[in-house]
């Protein structure tokens, strides 16, 4: 997707940084003289990663007073948390980007294998950014739309008194965006990644409105106990208050498609592991290990990390299947084991009826009556798709709009 990977330049930039950063009696950065760039994007990481060949990514290990040396430029320098890291997530490089990098260009905030891209999935370059930002205040993640309030959303995954408190605080002591936030919390959107790119004093507002409101919630919330992946509270709801501050501050948001470089390595897994249990016919098996990893990392069916939809697909393939099994006898398992022909065949159908309701149909009623027939398709797996796409009433009539075919 983002072509060849070259990190000459890159490296000489992190250089130039590392060496302002290690002057003495000049700790901080500033973008000035002949390295000056109106845009930098800080990429967030933990790991050593192919990085992009665009010099405007500078790459930021994050946790790294915690962590082995990358050999990038580390968030635990000049004025830092990086020690919160299992707490904070890639707010520890948010945070030491506010508080040590000087500039009145852009800053920008992506991850090591999540960038901000065209809609056909090409990474944006610095030339890009301006131009985006020439016409907008600040570029966001796309809206993440939910099936549920964030608040119903977060109550499921993680510990609601978490939430509660930061809203506690926001309305103690930011009243003004009291009102807001609770609106939004009850509503069915978020952004997601903690990726932004903005005027550097405008990235200076909002971390200073962010991070005040976690230094006083961290006396009320304490995530010591949690799990790695639950520990990292303050990542996580973040994401969130991105989307009530953008809101309350009116400004002018352009929500740019976020693309990855690669799939990510748990979601690799899961998909091996189903496949595994699908090549046995094992639709059980499937969804007792599928609820399991959702237990312990209910993140994995986000858009950011299900690139593909294939895990979402997983879950329609063994809701249906379990539904035929109970009502007919037999399923599309025992038909189809494959992962990968699993994923066209519903991919097919869930093709026909997304286009269905727009009259963008590729194929005549005839042509449907044989797919139909030729696919085994059954009312279940119709009325499962329809729903996925459409509100009750409305996928019910599609669903029946598209069995009449049958004849």
């Amino acid at each position: 997707m983002f072509g060849n990977l070259n990190d000459t330049s890159e490296t000489a930039r992190s250089m130039d940084i590392l060496h302002a950063d290690l002057k003495p009696g000049n700790l901080y950065h500033s973008f000035s003289g002949e390295h000056n760039m109106s845009v930098t994007i800080f990429t967030m990481t933990h790991k050593k990663f192919p990085t992009p060949g665009d010099p405007v990514y500078v790459p930021l290990q994050v946790g790294r007073a915690v962590a082995r040396n990358l050999g990038y430029i580390g968030d635990d320098t000049g004025v830092s948390i990086s020690e919160k890291n299992c707490y904070y997530g890639e707010l520890t490089g948010v945070y030491w980007v506010w508080k040590n990098i000087k500039t009145s260009g852009y800053v920008g905030i992506c991850h090591y294998r999540r960038y901000f891209c065209t809609e056909e999935g090409r990474i944006l370059t610095e030339r890009e950014y301006e131009e985006i930002l020439s016409d907008y205040d600040i570029i966001t993640s796309k809206l993440l739309k939910l099936n549920f309030t964030y608040y119903e959303g977060y109550a499921s995954d993680y510990n609601i008194h978490d939430l509660e408190a930061v809203g506690e605080v926001i309305r103690q002591f930011y009243p003004a965006y009291h009102e807001t936030f609770e609106r939004l919390v009850h509503s069915k959107g978020t952004y997601f990644g903690n990726m932004m790119v903005c005027r550097k004093e405008i990235y200076d507002a909002y971390c200073e409105w962010l991070f005040g409101i976690f230094e006083k919630a961290e006396e009320k919330i304490d995530a010591s106990g949690y799990d790695d992946y639950h520990k990292r509270v303050y990542g996580f709801i973040s994401e969130f208050l991105l989307y009530v501050w953008t809101q309350v501050q009116g400004l002018k948001v352009r929500e740019c498609k976020v693309g990855m470089t690669d799939e990510k390595r748990e979601t690799a897994e899961i998909k091996e592991r189903l496949a595994a249990y699908f090549a046995k016919k094992d639709i059980a098996g499937a969804k007792a290990y599928m609820l399991a990893c959702l237990e312990k990392r209910p993140d994995v069916l986000m858009e950011a990390s299900d690139i593909t939809g294939e895990l979402k697909m997983s879950m329609q393939v063994i809701a249906v299947c379990e539904l035929e099994k109970q009502v007919y006898g037999s399923s599309t398992i025992d038909r189809i084991q494959d992962f990968g022909a699993l994923m066209a065949h519903f991919q097919k159908l869930n093709d026909l009826i997304q286009t269905w309701r727009e009259r963008e149909r590729e194929m005549s009623p005839s042509e449907v009556e044989f797919y139909l027939k030729k696919e085994s398709i059954t009312d279940i797996a119709l009325e499962a798709s329809a729903r996925l796409f459409y509100p009750a009433q409305e996928a019910c009539e599609i669903a029946e709009a598209v069995k009449a075919c049958r004849g």
